[in-house]
């Protein structure tokens, strides 16, 4: 994805089903769960370079002993910095007290984050300052031990106001509107509820209050306190929590909008947001990692016994399809297979672009990310040429001479590396002009592979605002001289703001949305903006679920290749030379390359949830009345 775009967040969680001696004595080491939580963490850093953020909890531990241990960061590079203090106070620590080394009840007593149980979390703040007070894990602390709370979550809630209000009504004051206090908040207040319901049952039964605790611990239902706080809930969530005493749950969205995935053996249960994690830390097969189930929370007791059970009722699963395309990492056997897949199934529209002249082009990619559908879009080219090669031969077998047929044979595919990005460069002058000429060498070309009768095909994860494209890419690429390049999207166009976790808010950064805006204007049809502003005001007291998605209308005068072809018109400038092209993915194509992750709201406008049609109308009524806000 060449323009930069923040995204979702990423969860770990790591719970030892064994005594610390076990770790000790089969692997050499106490810090064994620390050890696999920093390798979890820094595998899916990919997911969150904001914020970093680490929790664990001791298992019973006498009173007066800290068994909650929390560490957070906003740094540069926040998971080294979250490590390198837990690293730095343990250090501390057996300098101090070498006897502790060898003695595990000791070690677990004295040292900070040496427990059983362990939440992380890393982060990409979608909005709002990216203080250290919105790094998870969030901390519901208590005298009870029962009733601490702490969270850690990939969501983002499109009814933050509605939740806020619940807890208003009552009786809470929540310190601010932010959706995972709201959430964390919610949870809280019915785990309170239970607990106290709980303490006043183990009462009647003739319990002390000291020997309630451990009876409240083990009677406490995880998952009756979810289905009461997940009631109104509605976006795309996956959130992981821990109790003070030693139960820990994640819980997914009904859709299955955030991905969730965990493994168990006799010595851990682990979870995280992304499966390969979980296979290269562990050392563990495809197979045996598996999805948490939409609707469905994990639920790890304090006794050791894991369940699966049903908080809500699962609905139509709406996978967010950009984790296959752009956000997980593509080690994941199924998403690598996915991404290759996008790229074959693009390659006709790509032959229509060049004239099917593969001998006189060159195929590239750009960035990084897009390379596994660069190789799909490359082994589709070859398929197609050397099924020409094969109708040739077949056609002329009677005069193909030896000479001839090696000339043939000789003709491959033309790929090469032509688009290169400057790390180090940064754009540090904030006055337009000046900044304009910085934004259009991020990219350093490789010169000498162009020739001027070339096609230059060049594919990318996807298109969102295109600024990278049009101030950046497209003129250095015309730096080559090639006839015509050709920018392929392997997403089809990005028409509509998400608000499940993407950082896409506002209608007016859609390229896509701004060419439509244009097409209207061109074809004397911009009165269909101000019919579908009117529709959108006139719904904007409904109630979610009574809510319609106007905004559509905006896209339905034109095919996909008019837009996509404005697109193109408005990414380029008169000073570009070449012919420039733009081709974007199917959504029907998409939905056969990522057959298990169907949810393409920010392409269809079909969005999982009913607040998702709230949403997008308040983004095209912010877009009409000139205000800069968030939809939600």
């Amino acid at each position: 994805m060449s323009d930069a775009l923040k995204h979702e967040c990423g969860i770990a969680l790591v719970r030892l089903l064994k005594p610390l001696e076990y770790y000790k004595e089969k692997y050499g080491t106490a810090f064994y769960g620390i050890q696999k939580m920093y390798l979890m963490m820094e595998k899916q850093h990919n997911r969150g370079q904001d914020g970093a953020g680490f929790a664990s909890i001791k298992f019973d531990v006498e009173p007066g002993q800290r068994y909650i241990s929390r560490v957070r960061s906003n740094h540069s590079q926040p998971i080294q910095d979250v490590f390198k203090q837990i690293n730095e106070r343990v250090s501390e620590e057996l300098k101090a007290h070498p006897e502790l080394g060898d003695n595990m009840k000791d070690l677990k007593a004295n040292i900070p984050y040496v427990g059983e149980l362990f939440l992380g979390h890393v982060r990409y703040g979608t909005f709002g300052k990216n203080s250290i007070e919105s790094v998870h894990p969030f901390l519901r602390q208590s005298n009870w031990m029962h009733r601490n709370l702490i969270l850690a979550g990939n969501f983002n809630m499109t009814n933050v106001k509605e939740l806020f209000e619940n807890l208003v009504e009552l009786g809470q004051h929540p310190k601010e509107m932010a959706d995972t206090v709201t959430v964390m908040e919610k949870i809280g207040h019915f785990l309170d509820k239970e607990v106290m319901q709980l303490y006043q049952d183990c009462k009647a039964e003739g319990y002390s209050k000291r020997e309630a605790s451990p009876v409240i611990a083990e009677r406490l239902d995880i998952a009756k306190i979810l289905a009461r706080s997940a009631k109104n809930l509605d976006g795309g969530y996956a959130m992981a929590g821990l109790l003070g005493h030693g139960d820990a749950f994640v819980f997914r969205d009904p859709a299955g909008i955030r991905p969730a995935y965990f493994y168990q053996d006799d010595e851990v249960v682990v979870v995280a947001s992304e499966r390969p994690v979980i296979q290269t830390v562990f050392n563990v097969p495809f197979e045996s990692v598996q999805e948490i189930d939409p609707g469905n929370a994990l639920i790890i007791k304090k006794n050791g016994n894991v369940s699966m059970k049903q908080i809500l009722e699962p609905t139509i699963k709406k996978a967010c399809s950009f984790e296959r395309i752009y956000f997980s990492r593509g080690s994941d056997a199924e998403i690598y297979q996915e991404r290759k897949d996008l790229g074959k199934l693009i390659l006709p529209a790509v032959l229509k672009a060049i004239d099917s002249d593969t001998d006189n082009t060159v195929f590239s990619y750009i960035p990084n990310t897009a390379e596994t559908s660069f190789y799909g879009l490359v082994e589709a080219a070859q398929d197609f040429l050397n099924q020409r090669k094969n109708n040739y031969i077949l056609e002329n077998r009677n005069t193909l001479t030896a000479e001839t047929l090696q000339e043939l044979l000789a003709v491959k595919i033309r790929t090469e590396k032509v688009a290169i990005k400057d790390a180090k460069l940064r754009t540090f002058i904030t006055e337009d002009s000046s900044r304009d000429d910085l934004v259009a060498h991020v990219y350093d070309v490789t010169y000498g592979v162009i020739k001027p009768e070339d096609n230059l095909v060049i594919i990318d994860d996807s298109i969102v605002r295109g600024t990278t494209l049009k101030m950046s890419i497209i003129k250095m690429m015309d730096r080559l001289k090639p006839k015509r390049i050709v920018i392929v999207s392997s997403a089809p166009q990005i028409r509509y703001p998400d608000c499940y976790g993407i950082d896409m808010a506002k209608l007016e950064g859609l390229v896509a949305f701004r060419a439509a805006l244009a097409l209207l204007k061109e074809r004397n049809l911009y009165h269909i903006v101000d019919e579908v502003y009117a529709k959108c005001k006139a719904q904007e007291n409904f109630e979610d679920k009574d809510v319609v998605n106007y905004v559509t209308a905006i896209y339905d005068q034109f095919t996909d290749e008019e837009i996509s072809d404005k697109i193109a018109e408005m990414l380029s400038s008169p000073e570009i030379n070449a012919e420039v092209k733009i081709i974007f993915q199917t959504v029907a194509d998409l939905h056969i390359a990522c057959p298990k992750n169907l949810g393409d709201w920010y392409f269809t406008g079909d969005y999982p949830t009913p607040g998702g049609n709230r949403v997008v109308n308040r983004a095209f009524m912010n877009f009409y009345e000139g205000k800069d806000a968030r939809a939600y």
